[in-house]
């Protein structure tokens, strides 16, 4: 077995489509199909079904999935080895982020790091943190940059770099707003977790990091979220929640004149933003640059 029929099987499996599978490596769909062909020749056996438009693996094809996986990181991993002994910093770096730290922490970052190692070819991809964790884990993605996972998993080395504070926000004539100013004037103090749900909310999607942190809060007090909306696009929060779709808890850096920050009875909620790489992975010489510029901007 080589190492690109391996890479167009897995293609394939992971597209579900030929000519998706075509698009990511960058060839013809009859070369995907040829070397699909080569390598069920080799193995002796079919790997997919092709029942109309549609692909499945079969149960051989399930079969060798992990150990293609095994094999072709493996390869991956000593050809990194290699070049790291030559000290050059170059080559591609597959790095995942998410949208709101990719377009919040990590711009002057990433342009002092293309202006110091131009000869590394930065492949970045902007992928939801649940989704980078798993690339990370499989072997696709060499590192990531996200909204860290409430639990640590055994297979990743993390580090925190970040720490959000997530505020309480809606629109400036949104009755919240009001009912906040009226309860300053009286002073009568915060509102309350159960006042703010008799409204409802715009939140991230309830499987993601930060939409588990948020539900958790409100669980521990056994009150559920009256979430009309959702998106796992925090700039999109933003916006619906200015005008005035429902409440929300947004990073404090995206506070500005269309929102009121809402004081609310309850201790602050922070979530953790960083890096996570394999722990059993060679990192490139380019990964390892990443990191010591990642963590020197937070010294500084």
């Amino acid at each position: 077995m080589d190492t690109q029929s391996l890479q167009a099987f897995l293609a394939v499996a992971d597209t579900q489509s030929f000519s998706r599978a075509a698009e990511q490596l960058h060839l013809t769909q009859p070369a995907v199909s040829k070397r699909i062909a080569t390598l069920e020749s080799q193995v002796g056996t079919r790997l997919f079904d092709r029942i109309g438009r549609r692909i499945a693996l079969t149960e051989a094809g399930n079969m060798l999935l992990p150990q293609a996986r095994r094999i072709l990181f493996t390869v991956e991993d000593s050809r990194r080895a290699l070049a790291n002994l030559s000290g050059q910093v170059g080559g591609k770096l597959t790095l995942a982020t998410s949208h709101h730290i990719g377009l919040h922490r990590l711009p002057p970052l990433l342009k002092q790091y293309t202006q110091r190692h131009p000869q590394v070819e930065l492949d970045l991809h902007f992928l939801d943190s649940e989704q980078a964790y798993q690339g990370v884990l499989d072997g696709t993605l060499e590192m990531a940059v996200v909204t860290l996972a409430p639990h640590p998993h055994e297979q990743l080395q993390v580090e925190e770099l970040w720490r959000d504070r997530l505020c309480f926000a809606c629109a400036i004539d949104h009755p919240l707003a009001s009912h906040a100013k009226a309860q300053s004037r009286t002073r009568q103090g915060a509102l309350s977790l159960s006042t703010l749900c008799d409204f409802n909310c715009v939140m991230p999607g309830a499987k993601t990091f930060t939409g588990s942190l948020i539900a958790q809060r409100f669980a521990e007090v056994g009150l559920q979220l009256p979430v009309s909306m959702a998106t796992n696009y925090l700039e999109t929060l933003k916006m619906m929640c200015s005008v005035g779709l429902g409440w929300s808890l947004l990073p404090e850096k995206m506070i500005d004149s269309e929102l009121v920050e809402l004081e609310v009875d309850t201790a602050p909620i922070h979530r953790p933003l960083g890096y996570l790489v394999h722990t059993n992975r060679t990192l490139s010489n380019a990964a390892r640059r990443m990191i010591e510029q990642l963590e020197a901007a937070i010294e500084t």
